[in-house]
């Protein structure tokens, strides 16, 4: 169940594109100094889950919800 969930694909490019922008913001806030200490650390964290979803184009909650915004719907990864 668990490396289904992990390999089915169903984010899509646009989804992938918007959690893509906050993990960046988060990256450059940290950077240049306007985040630290804890707030630094939660969002870091946050924003590492979003771009590994974006960077997978899975998402586990989505998966549970059965919901998808890939127009291949459940398509597996081609595997390499």
């Amino acid at each position: 169940m668990i490396i289904k969930m992990l390999t089915t694909r169903n984010v899509g490019v646009f989804d992938r594109i918007l959690r893509t922008l906050p993990a960046i913001l988060v990256g450059l806030a940290w950077y240049s100094g306007w985040i630290g200490g804890w707030l630094a650390v939660v969002l870091t964290v946050l924003a590492g889950m979003l771009l590994m979803t974006s960077l997978l184009g899975a998402c586990s909650i989505y998966y549970m919800l059965g919901f998808s915004t890939c127009p291949v719907s459940g398509a597996p990864r081609p595997k390499n």
